[in-house]
């Protein structure tokens, strides 16, 4: 493509060069490969099922690392960059329809159950503030509309403008809360260290940095009181950087309306970059509106200690085996009883070490035990939407666990969609992560990406389709 002065201009101010964009270019044109898989991830297959007594034991391990005299640093990240219009289209909808009373059985359900909103006081007093009437009064009267806008537009309480963190979500009886504080108070009961730090970092969008900073202010110390915990909150945005180019309908550069480039933010897997900007050993990662409340909270608890239990145990292991392997005083069967691990406990197979010497199966073992870790809290598939776990081939030739998107799964291929509706479990984002080396290195965690996986969805832009990495 030709560049004009004021697209390289454009690309310089977002830190993107000219290649990366001629690498996003060729993904549309050419599309990216749908993954090689092997398997559904099962409970016999690539999914740990737990009992109580590893119940027990994991939740030991993961004590026993918070309370070391080792100093680790434990860290909560959120996006936190979600907004909440999606949650309200049918709202939205409803404001624009040629009909004035609920009519659609959402509409009904959200007016009849209105006064259990956790936002239901704040909503009453911006329509006392705007039409010096009650939500009750007004829905006497027949103005659903107006309490509809209250709800959603700039003059009220705007949540049709504002990300989901920062929505009054759930109800208690000292005061309703957020998300945002939701996920403080997560922070306290698993993610504190031995001297009752809690570190919380949310990535947040440029256009509501300010409000979750304000809310963190407004709220942190008085759960700082409550747990006996001191917090330390950070915030973070996408870079610029990771945004990807947007194409028209024929893998042209889109342009707006004044001749300018659209760039698009590159979805979650963009946040790797923030992720290792992070000073951190474990980092506990989940969505911000992926959160209870107190009433339903015990597990939640006990199972995000498990997945660091887990995470830490396994971690522990590896780096014992690195320390051997370094050391070169191993024997041909401390060798395989590594490979061992690698097969059962890491769920990564190559179909030729068994062909390898030694010393070329040690150097693919700290291969792959030198990495990041991860561990990933696995739901049983109800006909949810989202992600699935499947075993799949690398472009290296193993086959380990992974997280897909049915997009990266030809629907085409009768036998790669039997596997798709095979699956049992889905994941809900709910990861636990290690991002040091056994030395106590900061992994470089965007040389670990697999440039070659990715998905392009059709949205749209001032009427106009486009197609986004």
């Amino acid at each position: 493509m030709m560049l004009t002065q004021k697209d390289k201009d454009l690309l310089e101010k977002k830190g993107i060069s000219e290649e990366k964009l001629a690498e996003e270019l060729a993904c549309f044109e050419h599309g990216f490969p749908f993954l090689k898989l092997a398997a559904a991830a099962s409970v016999e297959n690539g999914i740990m099922e737990l009992s109580p007594v590893n119940v027990d034991a994991y939740l030991k391990a993961w004590d026993i690392y918070t309370s070391s005299s080792v100093e680790r640093r434990v860290v909560k990240f959120v996006p936190a960059s979600g907004a909440a219009s999606r949650m309200f289209k049918d709202l939205f909808a409803f404001l624009d329809a040629d009909y004035n009373e609920p009519t659609k059985a959402y509409e009904k359900t959200f007016f009849a159950e209105i006064h259990k909103f956790a936002f239901f006081d704040d909503l009453n007093e911006a329509c006392h503030s705007l039409y010096d009437k009650g939500i009750d009064a007004l829905i006497a009267e027949g103005n659903y509309k107006q309490v509809v806008a209250a709800l959603l537009k700039e003059e009220g309480l705007n949540y049709g403008n504002l990300p989901k963190g920062l929505l009054k979500f759930h109800h208690y009886t000292r005061g309703n809360r957020t998300p945002l504080e939701e996920h403080l108070v997560e922070g306290a009961l698993y993610a504190s260290n031995k001297n009752g730090k809690v570190n919380v970092h949310f990535t947040v969008s440029p256009n509501h940095r300010k409000l979750f900073e304000a809310k963190a202010a407004e709220t942190a110390e008085s759960y700082s009181m409550k747990f006996g915990v001191d917090y330390d909150i950070s915030f973070s945005e996408q870079k610029a950087s990771t945004d990807t180019i947007a194409v028209d309908m024929n893998n042209e550069p889109f342009r707006e309306d004044n001749g300018d480039l659209l760039f698009r933010p590159g979805g979650h897997g963009a946040l790797i970059e923030n992720l290792n900007d992070l000073d951190a050993d474990i980092v506990f990662i989940k969505n911000i509106d992926n959160v209870t409340s107190d009433r339903m909270r015990g597990d939640t608890v006990i199972y995000k200690k498990v997945l660091a239990g887990v995470l830490v145990t396994l971690q522990q292991k590896a780096f014992q085996y690195l320390q051997l392997l370094e050391s070169g005083k191993y024997s041909h069967d401390q060798v395989l009883s590594i490979l061992q691990f690698v097969q059962k406990q890491l769920y990564c197979k190559h179909p030729d070490t068994k062909n390898m010497e030694d010393s070329e199966l040690v150097i693919y073992l700290k291969n792959k035990l030198n990495r990041p870790m991860r561990v990933c809290g696995m739901v049983k598939n109800l006909g949810e939407p989202g992600g699935g776990p499947f075993l799949a081939y690398n472009p290296d030739g193993t086959i380990s666990s992974q997280i897909l998107e049915s997009s990266q799964i030809d629907m085409s291929d009768p036998e790669k969609k039997a596997l798709f509706e095979q699956g049992t479990h889905f994941n809900p984002v709910d990861l636990v992560c290690a991002i040091k080396d056994f030395q106590g290195n900061k992994f470089d965690l965007p040389k670990y990406v697999d440039k070659a996986t990715g998905f392009i969805s059709q949205k749209s832009k001032n009427g106009r389709e486009l197609k986004a990495l």
